[in-house]
Protein backbone atom coordinates (compact mmCIF):
# COMPACT_ATOMS: atom_id res chain seq x y z
CA UNK A 1 0.00 0.00 0.00
CA UNK A 2 1.29 3.26 -0.37
CA UNK A 3 0.33 6.67 0.69
CA UNK A 4 0.32 10.49 0.10
CA UNK A 5 0.68 11.89 2.92
CA UNK A 6 4.08 12.84 5.48
CA UNK A 7 5.75 10.66 8.11
CA UNK A 8 4.73 11.05 11.80
CA UNK A 9 6.14 10.33 15.12
CA UNK A 10 4.95 6.64 15.99
CA UNK A 11 5.27 7.30 19.51
CA UNK A 12 1.87 8.12 21.58
CA UNK A 13 1.25 11.90 22.38
CA UNK A 14 0.80 13.43 25.56
CA UNK A 15 -2.32 12.33 27.79
CA UNK A 16 -2.03 8.90 26.21
CA UNK A 17 -1.63 6.26 29.20
CA UNK A 18 -0.12 2.39 28.61
CA UNK A 19 -2.87 -0.90 28.96
CA UNK A 20 -2.14 -4.03 28.28
CA UNK A 21 -5.76 -5.75 26.85
CA UNK A 22 -5.77 -9.19 25.65
CA UNK A 23 -8.22 -11.11 23.44
CA UNK A 24 -7.66 -14.66 23.98
CA UNK A 25 -5.36 -15.90 21.26
CA UNK A 26 -6.86 -18.19 18.34
CA UNK A 27 -5.88 -19.03 14.76
CA UNK A 28 -9.55 -18.04 13.70
CA UNK A 29 -10.03 -14.56 15.26
CA UNK A 30 -8.18 -11.18 15.42
CA UNK A 31 -6.16 -10.60 18.63
CA UNK A 32 -5.67 -7.44 19.88
CA UNK A 33 -3.45 -5.76 22.61
CA UNK A 34 -4.42 -2.03 23.47
CA UNK A 35 -1.13 -1.20 24.23
CA UNK A 36 -2.13 2.42 24.72
CA UNK A 37 -5.05 4.51 25.00
CA UNK A 38 -5.72 7.87 25.39
CA UNK A 39 -7.32 9.43 28.35
CA UNK A 40 -9.93 11.41 25.93
CA UNK A 41 -11.28 9.57 22.97
CA UNK A 42 -14.03 11.85 21.47
CA UNK A 43 -14.24 9.58 18.46
CA UNK A 44 -13.83 5.58 17.33
CA UNK A 45 -13.47 3.96 14.44
CA UNK A 46 -16.47 2.64 12.83
CA UNK A 47 -17.37 1.21 9.53
CA UNK A 48 -17.42 3.44 6.30
CA UNK A 49 -14.51 5.89 8.53
CA UNK A 50 -11.85 7.08 6.66
CA UNK A 51 -8.43 6.52 8.90
CA UNK A 52 -4.51 7.78 8.71
CA UNK A 53 -2.50 5.71 11.17
CA UNK A 54 1.19 4.35 11.18
CA UNK A 55 1.90 0.68 11.34
CA UNK A 56 4.57 -1.85 11.67
CA UNK A 57 4.18 -5.63 9.63
CA UNK A 58 5.71 -8.79 10.85
CA UNK A 59 5.99 -12.06 11.11
CA UNK A 60 5.83 -14.02 14.28
CA UNK A 61 9.59 -14.72 14.75
CA UNK A 62 9.82 -10.64 14.76
CA UNK A 63 10.97 -10.39 11.20
CA UNK A 64 10.12 -7.25 9.23
CA UNK A 65 7.72 -7.46 6.42
CA UNK A 66 6.84 -3.55 5.98
CA UNK A 67 6.53 -0.64 7.50
CA UNK A 68 4.81 3.08 6.70
CA UNK A 69 7.64 5.11 8.84
CA UNK A 70 9.93 3.64 6.16
CA UNK A 71 8.06 5.06 3.61
CA UNK A 72 7.30 8.30 5.68
CA UNK A 73 3.74 8.41 5.24
CA UNK A 74 0.95 6.98 6.94
CA UNK A 75 -1.43 4.37 5.51
CA UNK A 76 -4.71 6.15 4.47
CA UNK A 77 -7.98 4.07 4.18
CA UNK A 78 -11.59 3.61 4.26
CA UNK A 79 -12.53 0.96 6.96
CA UNK A 80 -14.91 -1.57 6.19
CA UNK A 81 -15.04 -1.39 2.34
CA UNK A 82 -12.46 -3.40 1.19
CA UNK A 83 -9.45 -1.37 0.90
CA UNK A 84 -7.79 -3.24 3.78
CA UNK A 85 -7.14 -7.26 4.75
CA UNK A 86 -10.46 -8.34 7.11
CA UNK A 87 -8.17 -8.50 10.04
CA UNK A 88 -7.02 -4.71 9.60
CA UNK A 89 -10.94 -4.03 8.76
CA UNK A 90 -11.50 -5.60 12.19
CA UNK A 91 -8.61 -3.94 14.35
CA UNK A 92 -9.30 -0.51 13.57
CA UNK A 93 -12.87 -0.72 14.94
CA UNK A 94 -13.07 1.38 18.14
CA UNK A 95 -9.88 2.46 18.09
CA UNK A 96 -9.17 6.48 19.15
CA UNK A 97 -7.13 9.13 17.73
CA UNK A 98 -3.24 8.19 18.99
CA UNK A 99 -4.02 4.95 20.33
CA UNK A 100 -1.29 2.04 19.85
CA UNK A 101 -2.55 -1.42 19.52
CA UNK A 102 -0.78 -4.67 18.83
CA UNK A 103 -2.62 -7.18 16.69
CA UNK A 104 -2.47 -10.81 15.40
CA UNK A 105 -4.31 -11.37 12.29
CA UNK A 106 -5.13 -14.84 11.23
CA UNK A 107 -4.08 -16.31 7.31
CA UNK A 108 -7.59 -16.46 6.86
CA UNK A 109 -8.18 -12.77 7.91
CA UNK A 110 -4.58 -11.92 5.81
CA UNK A 111 -3.50 -13.09 2.68
CA UNK A 112 -4.62 -16.79 3.05
CA UNK A 113 -3.23 -19.23 1.19
CA UNK A 114 -1.92 -17.65 -1.33
CA UNK A 115 0.48 -15.08 0.36
CA UNK A 116 1.60 -11.92 -1.25
CA UNK A 117 4.67 -12.84 -4.05
CA UNK A 118 7.42 -13.02 -2.24
CA UNK A 119 6.44 -10.82 0.59
CA UNK A 120 3.90 -12.51 2.66
CA UNK A 121 3.97 -16.60 2.17
CA UNK A 122 1.24 -18.71 2.46
CA UNK A 123 -1.33 -19.38 5.49
CA UNK A 124 1.48 -16.56 7.27
CA UNK A 125 0.30 -14.83 10.95
CA UNK A 126 0.50 -11.39 10.51
CA UNK A 127 1.57 -8.94 13.45
CA UNK A 128 0.96 -5.35 13.20
CA UNK A 129 2.36 -2.81 15.22
CA UNK A 130 -0.36 0.36 14.82
CA UNK A 131 -0.81 3.75 15.82
CA UNK A 132 -3.71 5.72 14.52
CA UNK A 133 -3.61 9.69 14.15
CA UNK A 134 -6.57 10.84 12.16
CA UNK A 135 -10.47 9.42 11.65
CA UNK A 136 -13.18 11.43 9.30
CA UNK A 137 -16.43 10.38 7.40
CA UNK A 138 -17.72 11.73 4.41
CA UNK A 139 -21.12 12.79 6.09
CA UNK A 140 -18.78 14.51 8.49
CA UNK A 141 -19.19 18.66 8.87
CA UNK A 142 -16.93 20.54 10.58
CA UNK A 143 -17.53 20.65 14.34
CA UNK A 144 -17.17 23.68 16.43
CA UNK A 145 -16.94 23.83 20.51
CA UNK A 146 -16.86 27.00 22.34
CA UNK A 147 -14.69 27.06 25.38
CA UNK A 148 -15.05 30.75 26.71
CA UNK A 149 -17.13 32.84 25.43
CA UNK A 150 -17.75 36.93 26.90
CA UNK A 151 -20.73 37.65 28.81
CA UNK A 152 -21.67 40.62 26.23
CA UNK A 153 -21.77 39.61 23.30
CA UNK A 154 -23.45 42.81 20.82
CA UNK A 155 -22.20 41.28 17.02
CA UNK A 156 -21.55 37.96 15.98
CA UNK A 157 -19.21 37.12 13.16
CA UNK A 158 -21.53 37.06 9.56
CA UNK A 159 -20.37 36.53 5.75
CA UNK A 160 -18.54 39.31 4.29
CA UNK A 161 -17.30 40.66 7.93
CA UNK A 162 -13.47 41.26 7.97
CA UNK A 163 -11.93 39.28 11.49
CA UNK A 164 -8.42 39.05 13.22
CA UNK A 165 -7.79 36.28 15.07
CA UNK A 166 -5.06 34.33 16.76
CA UNK A 167 -5.04 30.25 15.98
CA UNK A 168 -2.79 27.31 16.62
CA UNK A 169 -3.48 24.67 14.38
CA UNK A 170 -3.12 21.05 14.66
CA UNK A 171 -3.70 17.65 13.17
CA UNK A 172 -5.78 15.34 14.74
CA UNK A 173 -3.54 13.83 16.78
CA UNK A 174 -2.03 17.33 18.10
CA UNK A 175 0.54 17.50 15.87
CA UNK A 176 1.39 21.44 15.31
CA UNK A 177 1.60 22.98 11.95
CA UNK A 178 1.22 26.09 12.15
CA UNK A 179 -0.36 28.88 14.72
CA UNK A 180 -0.25 32.77 14.34
CA UNK A 181 1.07 33.59 17.34
CA UNK A 182 4.96 32.13 16.49
CA UNK A 183 4.23 35.20 13.89
CA UNK A 184 3.90 37.45 16.63
CA UNK A 185 0.63 38.53 14.53
CA UNK A 186 -2.98 38.08 14.08
CA UNK A 187 -4.78 36.23 11.00
CA UNK A 188 -6.52 38.72 8.87
CA UNK A 189 -9.77 38.30 6.43
CA UNK A 190 -12.73 38.31 5.38
CA UNK A 191 -14.96 35.22 5.92
CA UNK A 192 -17.36 33.53 3.60
CA UNK A 193 -15.87 34.92 0.32
CA UNK A 194 -13.49 31.83 -0.43
CA UNK A 195 -10.34 33.44 1.17
CA UNK A 196 -9.90 30.83 3.60
CA UNK A 197 -10.59 27.09 3.69
CA UNK A 198 -14.66 26.13 3.39
CA UNK A 199 -14.43 24.41 7.00
CA UNK A 200 -12.43 27.34 8.59
CA UNK A 201 -15.04 30.28 6.54
CA UNK A 202 -17.89 27.92 7.96
CA UNK A 203 -16.47 27.57 11.83
CA UNK A 204 -15.94 31.41 12.72
CA UNK A 205 -19.83 32.37 11.71
CA UNK A 206 -21.36 33.37 14.92
CA UNK A 207 -18.25 34.10 16.88
CA UNK A 208 -18.14 36.81 19.60
CA UNK A 209 -14.97 38.98 20.14
CA UNK A 210 -12.97 37.16 22.60
CA UNK A 211 -14.82 33.90 22.19
CA UNK A 212 -12.48 30.89 22.02
CA UNK A 213 -13.20 28.02 19.92
CA UNK A 214 -11.70 24.76 18.70
CA UNK A 215 -12.34 24.11 14.74
CA UNK A 216 -12.51 20.70 13.60
CA UNK A 217 -12.19 20.37 9.84
CA UNK A 218 -12.09 17.42 7.87
CA UNK A 219 -10.57 17.29 4.92
CA UNK A 220 -12.93 17.52 2.37
CA UNK A 221 -13.55 21.19 3.71
CA UNK A 222 -9.68 22.09 4.42
CA UNK A 223 -6.90 20.69 2.32
CA UNK A 224 -8.17 17.74 0.61
CA UNK A 225 -6.45 14.70 -0.92
CA UNK A 226 -2.95 16.99 -1.44
CA UNK A 227 -2.70 18.36 2.02
CA UNK A 228 -0.26 22.19 1.61
CA UNK A 229 2.14 20.22 0.33
CA UNK A 230 4.23 21.17 3.34
CA UNK A 231 3.15 21.06 6.74
CA UNK A 232 -0.23 19.20 6.33
CA UNK A 233 -0.54 16.00 4.18
CA UNK A 234 -3.38 14.79 2.55
CA UNK A 235 -6.20 13.77 3.91
CA UNK A 236 -5.79 14.88 7.20
CA UNK A 237 -8.31 16.67 9.26
CA UNK A 238 -7.58 20.30 10.79
CA UNK A 239 -7.99 21.12 14.65
CA UNK A 240 -7.89 25.22 15.44
CA UNK A 241 -7.96 26.42 18.11
CA UNK A 242 -9.50 30.38 17.63
CA UNK A 243 -9.60 33.00 19.46
CA UNK A 244 -11.46 36.07 17.81
CA UNK A 245 -10.29 39.03 18.43
CA UNK A 246 -11.86 41.99 15.95
CA UNK A 247 -14.58 41.76 13.64
CA UNK A 248 -16.05 44.70 11.50
CA UNK A 249 -17.56 44.94 7.92
CA UNK A 250 -16.48 47.30 4.81
CA UNK A 251 -19.69 48.89 5.18
CA UNK A 252 -19.95 49.59 8.86
CA UNK A 253 -19.70 53.21 9.79
CA UNK A 254 -18.60 54.48 13.63
CA UNK A 255 -20.91 53.42 16.61
CA UNK A 256 -21.81 55.72 19.20
CA UNK A 257 -22.44 54.47 22.77
CA UNK A 258 -23.36 57.80 25.21
CA UNK A 259 -21.71 56.54 28.54
CA UNK A 260 -23.17 59.79 30.44
CA UNK A 261 -24.87 62.78 29.57
CA UNK A 262 -25.02 65.98 31.85
CA UNK A 263 -28.50 66.93 32.31
CA UNK A 264 -27.29 70.38 31.50
CA UNK A 265 -26.58 70.90 28.19
CA UNK A 266 -26.60 74.28 26.71
CA UNK A 267 -24.44 73.82 23.74
CA UNK A 268 -23.41 70.39 21.39
CA UNK A 269 -20.28 70.41 19.73
CA UNK A 270 -20.11 70.77 15.73
CA UNK A 271 -18.04 70.52 12.89
CA UNK A 272 -15.53 73.48 13.34
CA UNK A 273 -14.95 73.70 16.74
CA UNK A 274 -11.74 72.88 18.93
CA UNK A 275 -11.94 70.80 21.37
CA UNK A 276 -9.91 69.40 24.57
CA UNK A 277 -10.89 65.72 25.76
CA UNK A 278 -9.96 62.83 27.32
CA UNK A 279 -9.45 59.45 26.45
CA UNK A 280 -9.20 55.80 26.47
CA UNK A 281 -7.93 53.96 23.92
CA UNK A 282 -8.30 50.27 23.02
CA UNK A 283 -9.15 47.51 20.57
CA UNK A 284 -12.12 45.50 20.38
CA UNK A 285 -10.49 42.62 22.61
CA UNK A 286 -9.62 45.17 25.38
CA UNK A 287 -6.61 45.62 24.36
CA UNK A 288 -4.72 48.99 25.49
CA UNK A 289 -2.73 51.49 22.91
CA UNK A 290 -2.92 54.95 24.61
CA UNK A 291 -4.39 57.13 26.94
CA UNK A 292 -4.18 61.09 27.26
CA UNK A 293 -4.79 60.29 31.01
CA UNK A 294 -1.72 58.48 31.06
CA UNK A 295 0.51 61.59 29.32
CA UNK A 296 -1.78 64.21 32.19
CA UNK A 297 -3.03 66.17 29.15
CA UNK A 298 -5.95 66.81 27.26
CA UNK A 299 -6.11 65.90 23.41
CA UNK A 300 -6.45 69.42 21.90
CA UNK A 301 -8.18 69.78 18.32
CA UNK A 302 -10.17 70.97 15.42
CA UNK A 303 -13.42 68.30 14.65
CA UNK A 304 -14.77 67.81 11.12
CA UNK A 305 -11.88 69.10 9.55
CA UNK A 306 -9.48 65.74 9.05
CA UNK A 307 -6.81 66.53 12.72
CA UNK A 308 -8.32 63.33 13.55
CA UNK A 309 -9.09 60.04 11.99
CA UNK A 310 -11.93 60.22 10.02
CA UNK A 311 -14.26 58.38 12.50
CA UNK A 312 -12.99 60.33 15.35
CA UNK A 313 -14.28 63.98 13.41
CA UNK A 314 -17.83 62.45 12.99
CA UNK A 315 -17.71 60.75 16.51
CA UNK A 316 -17.18 64.03 18.58
CA UNK A 317 -19.68 66.11 16.71
CA UNK A 318 -23.06 66.99 18.81
CA UNK A 319 -21.52 65.97 22.24
CA UNK A 320 -21.69 68.42 25.40
CA UNK A 321 -19.21 69.24 27.78
CA UNK A 322 -19.02 66.65 30.66
CA UNK A 323 -20.09 64.23 28.45
CA UNK A 324 -18.59 60.69 28.22
CA UNK A 325 -19.07 58.22 25.20
CA UNK A 326 -17.90 55.04 24.00
CA UNK A 327 -16.94 55.71 19.96
CA UNK A 328 -16.39 52.37 17.95
CA UNK A 329 -14.20 53.08 14.80
CA UNK A 330 -13.65 50.51 11.81
CA UNK A 331 -10.60 50.38 10.48
CA UNK A 332 -11.58 52.44 7.53
CA UNK A 333 -12.03 55.28 9.36
CA UNK A 334 -9.52 54.84 11.45
CA UNK A 335 -5.98 53.57 10.33
CA UNK A 336 -6.58 51.35 8.10
CA UNK A 337 -4.92 47.95 6.49
CA UNK A 338 -1.59 49.00 7.71
CA UNK A 339 -2.13 50.60 11.12
CA UNK A 340 0.39 52.73 13.03
CA UNK A 341 2.58 52.05 16.06
CA UNK A 342 1.04 49.88 18.56
CA UNK A 343 -2.48 50.21 16.44
CA UNK A 344 -2.07 46.75 14.12
CA UNK A 345 -3.39 46.63 10.44
CA UNK A 346 -7.13 46.49 10.18
CA UNK A 347 -8.24 46.93 13.24
CA UNK A 348 -11.51 48.21 15.14
CA UNK A 349 -10.87 51.22 17.64
CA UNK A 350 -12.50 52.07 20.85
CA UNK A 351 -12.25 55.33 22.32
CA UNK A 352 -13.39 56.38 25.23
CA UNK A 353 -13.88 59.90 25.47
CA UNK A 354 -14.76 62.46 28.26
CA UNK A 355 -15.42 65.87 26.71
CA UNK A 356 -13.71 68.46 28.64
CA UNK A 357 -14.40 71.52 26.69
CA UNK A 358 -14.74 73.26 23.01
CA UNK A 359 -15.25 76.22 21.90
CA UNK A 360 -15.65 77.87 18.10
CA UNK A 361 -13.02 79.98 16.53
CA UNK A 362 -15.74 82.83 15.89
CA UNK A 363 -17.21 82.82 19.66
CA UNK A 364 -17.09 86.06 21.55
CA UNK A 365 -17.24 86.26 25.60
CA UNK A 366 -20.58 84.97 26.83
CA UNK A 367 -22.03 87.43 29.76
CA UNK A 368 -24.98 86.59 32.20
CA UNK A 369 -25.82 88.63 34.90
CA UNK A 370 -26.92 86.85 37.92
CA UNK A 371 -27.64 89.89 40.19
CA UNK A 372 -28.02 93.42 39.28
CA UNK A 373 -28.93 95.88 41.91
CA UNK A 374 -32.03 98.36 41.01
CA UNK A 375 -29.56 101.16 40.88
CA UNK A 376 -27.52 100.35 38.83
CA UNK A 377 -24.77 103.38 38.15
CA UNK A 378 -22.71 104.34 36.71
CA UNK A 379 -21.74 101.72 34.70
CA UNK A 380 -17.86 100.55 34.40
CA UNK A 381 -15.96 101.74 31.09
CA UNK A 382 -12.36 101.56 29.59
CA UNK A 383 -9.67 103.68 31.80
CA UNK A 384 -11.95 103.08 35.01
CA UNK A 385 -10.62 101.63 38.22
CA UNK A 386 -12.46 98.57 39.33
CA UNK A 387 -12.02 96.14 42.19
CA UNK A 388 -13.67 92.23 42.12
CA UNK A 389 -13.65 89.21 43.44
CA UNK A 390 -13.79 86.28 40.61
CA UNK A 391 -13.69 82.27 41.07
CA UNK A 392 -12.24 80.75 37.56
CA UNK A 393 -13.04 77.26 36.22
CA UNK A 394 -12.66 75.75 32.79
CA UNK A 395 -15.77 74.39 31.45
CA UNK A 396 -16.63 71.01 32.87
CA UNK A 397 -16.23 72.58 36.73
CA UNK A 398 -12.59 72.12 37.33
CA UNK A 399 -11.90 74.53 39.65
CA UNK A 400 -8.54 76.55 39.14
CA UNK A 401 -8.27 80.37 41.53
CA UNK A 402 -10.48 82.16 43.52
CA UNK A 403 -9.57 85.85 44.84
CA UNK A 404 -11.80 85.03 47.91
CA UNK A 405 -8.70 82.33 48.55
CA UNK A 406 -6.54 85.67 49.24
CA UNK A 407 -9.20 87.67 51.04
CA UNK A 408 -8.70 90.48 49.08
CA UNK A 409 -9.74 92.05 45.13
CA UNK A 410 -8.48 91.94 42.05
CA UNK A 411 -7.73 95.51 41.05
CA UNK A 412 -7.22 97.02 37.88
CA UNK A 413 -7.98 99.27 35.18
CA UNK A 414 -9.96 98.87 32.55
CA UNK A 415 -9.05 99.36 28.84
CA UNK A 416 -5.03 99.19 29.94
CA UNK A 417 -4.20 95.37 29.20
CA UNK A 418 -4.16 94.46 33.08
CA UNK A 419 -6.23 91.08 32.11
CA UNK A 420 -6.95 89.27 29.36
CA UNK A 421 -9.32 90.80 26.78
CA UNK A 422 -12.18 88.18 27.52
CA UNK A 423 -12.58 89.66 31.19
CA UNK A 424 -12.00 93.35 30.10
CA UNK A 425 -14.85 93.04 27.54
CA UNK A 426 -16.98 91.12 30.12
CA UNK A 427 -16.33 93.78 33.27
CA UNK A 428 -17.42 96.57 30.76
CA UNK A 429 -20.76 97.97 31.26
CA UNK A 430 -20.95 96.78 35.13
CA UNK A 431 -22.02 98.18 38.11
CA UNK A 432 -20.92 98.25 41.84
CA UNK A 433 -22.78 95.17 43.29
CA UNK A 434 -23.45 93.22 39.74
CA UNK A 435 -22.71 90.00 39.85
CA UNK A 436 -21.64 87.86 36.17
CA UNK A 437 -20.76 84.34 34.95
CA UNK A 438 -18.80 85.42 32.06
CA UNK A 439 -17.68 82.82 29.48
CA UNK A 440 -14.40 82.85 27.90
CA UNK A 441 -13.03 81.34 24.92
CA UNK A 442 -9.39 80.65 24.64
CA UNK A 443 -8.33 83.14 22.07
CA UNK A 444 -9.31 86.28 24.29
CA UNK A 445 -8.19 84.42 27.13
CA UNK A 446 -4.51 82.08 27.58
CA UNK A 447 -4.99 81.03 24.59
CA UNK A 448 -3.07 78.00 23.14
CA UNK A 449 -0.14 78.23 25.69
CA UNK A 450 -2.45 78.89 29.07
CA UNK A 451 -0.33 79.34 32.11
CA UNK A 452 1.66 76.94 33.51
CA UNK A 453 0.92 74.45 36.10
CA UNK A 454 -2.31 77.14 36.33
CA UNK A 455 -4.37 77.12 33.18
CA UNK A 456 -4.38 74.91 30.24
CA UNK A 457 -3.41 75.74 26.97
CA UNK A 458 -6.19 76.09 24.95
CA UNK A 459 -9.20 76.16 27.83
CA UNK A 460 -12.11 77.96 27.79
CA UNK A 461 -12.57 79.52 30.96
CA UNK A 462 -15.65 80.64 33.74
CA UNK A 463 -15.36 83.16 35.69
CA UNK A 464 -18.14 84.05 38.13
CA UNK A 465 -17.38 87.99 39.05
CA UNK A 466 -18.49 90.60 41.85
CA UNK A 467 -18.24 94.12 41.35
CA UNK A 468 -16.85 95.32 44.35
CA UNK A 469 -15.92 99.05 43.94
CA UNK A 470 -15.44 101.26 41.28
CA UNK A 471 -13.48 104.92 41.18
CA UNK A 472 -14.44 106.53 37.71
CA UNK A 473 -11.69 106.96 35.21
CA UNK A 474 -9.76 109.79 33.70
CA UNK A 475 -10.22 110.73 29.66
CA UNK A 476 -8.46 108.54 27.62
CA UNK A 477 -4.77 110.07 26.84
CA UNK A 478 -5.00 112.36 30.39
CA UNK A 479 -2.96 111.56 33.59
CA UNK A 480 -4.07 113.71 35.49
CA UNK A 481 -7.06 116.26 34.87
CA UNK A 482 -8.44 119.40 36.76
CA UNK A 483 -11.30 119.63 38.84
CA UNK A 484 -11.31 123.60 38.74
CA UNK A 485 -9.94 126.67 36.56
CA UNK A 486 -6.39 126.42 36.22
CA UNK A 487 -4.38 129.15 37.44
CA UNK A 488 -3.33 131.41 34.59
CA UNK A 489 0.35 131.34 36.78
CA UNK A 490 0.43 127.87 36.57
CA UNK A 491 4.28 127.94 36.30
CA UNK A 492 4.81 130.75 38.05
CA UNK A 493 3.35 128.44 41.29
CA UNK A 494 5.71 125.71 40.27
CA UNK A 495 8.59 127.23 40.32
CA UNK A 496 9.39 127.56 43.97
CA UNK A 497 12.69 128.88 43.98
CA UNK A 498 11.91 131.12 41.41
CA UNK A 499 14.34 130.15 38.84
CA UNK A 500 12.39 129.95 35.70
CA UNK A 501 13.10 126.47 35.61
CA UNK A 502 11.05 123.88 37.31
CA UNK A 503 12.49 120.60 38.61
CA UNK A 504 11.38 116.91 39.15
CA UNK A 505 10.74 117.83 43.09
CA UNK A 506 8.93 121.10 42.35
CA UNK A 507 6.66 119.51 39.88
CA UNK A 508 5.86 116.39 41.57
CA UNK A 509 5.00 118.47 45.08
CA UNK A 510 3.13 120.72 43.18
CA UNK A 511 0.73 117.68 41.48
CA UNK A 512 0.57 115.62 45.23
CA UNK A 513 -0.73 119.45 46.66
CA UNK A 514 -3.43 119.72 43.94
CA UNK A 515 -4.54 116.15 44.39
CA UNK A 516 -5.11 116.37 48.16
CA UNK A 517 -6.56 119.93 48.24
CA UNK A 518 -9.17 117.75 45.50
CA UNK A 519 -8.07 120.58 42.52
CA UNK A 520 -7.15 118.01 40.65
CA UNK A 521 -7.32 114.43 40.34
CA UNK A 522 -4.91 111.57 38.95
CA UNK A 523 -5.38 108.56 37.26
CA UNK A 524 -6.60 105.49 39.32
CA UNK A 525 -5.07 102.45 39.77
CA UNK A 526 -1.81 103.81 38.88
CA UNK A 527 1.20 104.42 41.55
CA UNK A 528 0.88 108.24 41.84
CA UNK A 529 4.82 109.01 41.64
CA UNK A 530 5.13 107.02 38.45
CA UNK A 531 2.42 108.74 37.02
CA UNK A 532 3.93 111.91 37.82
CA UNK A 533 7.55 110.81 36.71
CA UNK A 534 5.55 110.80 33.23
CA UNK A 535 3.85 113.75 33.24
CA UNK A 536 7.26 115.37 33.74
CA UNK A 537 9.05 114.05 31.01
CA UNK A 538 6.60 114.44 28.80
CA UNK A 539 7.31 118.18 29.96
CA UNK A 540 10.95 117.96 29.66
CA UNK A 541 11.61 117.96 26.06
CA UNK A 542 14.98 118.24 25.59
CA UNK A 543 15.37 115.36 28.45
CA UNK A 544 17.65 118.11 30.38
CA UNK A 545 15.89 117.63 33.74
CA UNK A 546 14.09 120.86 33.58
CA UNK A 547 11.37 122.28 32.52
CA UNK A 548 11.31 125.73 31.31
CA UNK A 549 8.52 127.99 30.11
CA UNK A 550 8.98 127.43 26.73
CA UNK A 551 8.73 123.52 26.96
CA UNK A 552 5.46 123.92 29.95
CA UNK A 553 2.29 122.96 27.96
CA UNK A 554 -0.94 122.23 29.04
CA UNK A 555 -2.86 119.15 27.10
CA UNK A 556 -5.34 121.61 25.61
CA UNK A 557 -2.25 123.03 23.92
CA UNK A 558 -1.31 119.90 23.13
CA UNK A 559 -1.04 118.11 19.95
CA UNK A 560 -3.27 115.14 20.02
CA UNK A 561 -0.41 112.70 19.78
CA UNK A 562 1.42 114.11 22.81
CA UNK A 563 -0.01 113.12 26.73
CA UNK A 564 1.07 114.75 29.41
CA UNK A 565 -0.98 117.72 31.53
Amino acid sequence: ARSRSRSLSPRPGPGVRAMRARVPASRDVVVIERSAVPERCERAVKKGDFVRYHYRGAFPDGTAFDSSYKRGSTYNAFVGRGQLIAGMDRALLGMCVNERRAVKVPPHLAYGKDGYGDIIPPDAILHFDILLLDIWNPEDTVQVKTYSKPEACSRKVQVSDFVRYHYNGTLMDGTLFDSSRTRLRTYDTYVGTGWLIAGMDQGLLGMCVGEKRIITVPPFLGYGENGDGSDIPGQASLVFDVVLLDLHNPKDGIAVEKLQVPENCPRKSKAGDFMRYHYNGTLLDGTFFDSSYSRNSTYDTYIGKGYVISGMDEGLVGVCVGERRRVIIPPHLAYGEEGTGKIPGSAVLVFDVYVVDFHNPSDVVQITSSFRPETCEPRSKKGDFVKYHYNVSLLDGTSLHSSLHYGKTYDVVLGTGQVVMGMEMGLQDMCVGEKRRLVIPPHLGYGERGVAGEVPGSAVLVFDVEMLDMEEGLPEGYMFVWNSEVTPDLFDDMDKNKDTQVDSAEFTDYILRQVSEGKGRLAPGFEPHRLIENMFANQDRDGNGKITAEEFKLKADESPAHDEL
